[in-house]
């Protein structure tokens, strides 16, 4: 009964999390209530509570899932790419994150739209941004390349690019050739990473 009890509650967890994403896609964050999120998942304003104390902490929970997705595809770590300083490398690890762009990009339309009203949410994804310009400099710290007082700066320079070309793309698709795309950044990331 136990087992059964705590699948349940994690169906309904899965199902609001389905639903809130679902409608943070069609009516943006802001617009979308609790009551609406638990009735799309077919329970209560109050189930909702048992499983979230808000609407952004479902949000934060679905950016977790993204990067479960993200985490789940990185090998190597962003770090050693970094690390290695292989072109290829490089080139491989971001076309897998391009072509992650189409799963994720609902969460993060989201997640960037709810950031804009809730500072938490704004807080965890400049930590997500911290961290991973931070694996980037810890790569280049291992590999000894560049002048040390540069390398955060070259970290944030390059995923600051990959960050705004994905949130063109989350909004517009690809305005510009994807291969082509694809190429530049690679060269740029060798320039300030390589």
């Amino acid at each position: 009964m136990a087992n059964l009890r705590a699948t349940q509650k994690q169906m309904t967890r899965r199902l609001l999390l389905d639903h809130g994403l679902a409608l943070f896609r069609t009516k943006g964050y802001a617009a979308t209530t609790v009551d609406e999120i638990a009735a799309g998942a077919g329970t209560t304003r109050t189930t909702f509570y048992l499983h979230f104390a808000s609407k952004s902490l479902l949000m934060q929970a679905l950016i977790e899932d993204v990067r479960d997705l993200l985490d789940g595809v990185d090998d190597p770590p962003l770090a050693e790419v970094i690390e290695r300083g292989e072109p290829a490398l490089v080139e491989r690890w971001l076309a897998r994150r391009f072509d992650q762009w189409a799963e994720i990009g609902p969460y993060l339309r989201s997640a960037y739209q709810a950031a804009a009203i809730e500072p938490e949410i704004n807080a965890t994804l400049t930590a997500w941004f911290d961290a991973t310009t931070a694996a980037m400099r810890a790569g280049l710290d291992r590999a000894g390349r560049f002048d040390p007082a540069t390398r955060q700066v070259r970290c944030m320079l390059a995923f600051g690019q990959f960050e705004h070309v994905a949130r063109r793309w989350f909004e517009s698709g690809w305005t510009f050739d994807r291969d082509v795309t694809l190429s530049t950044m690679t060269d740029s990331w060798r320039h300030l990473l390589i």
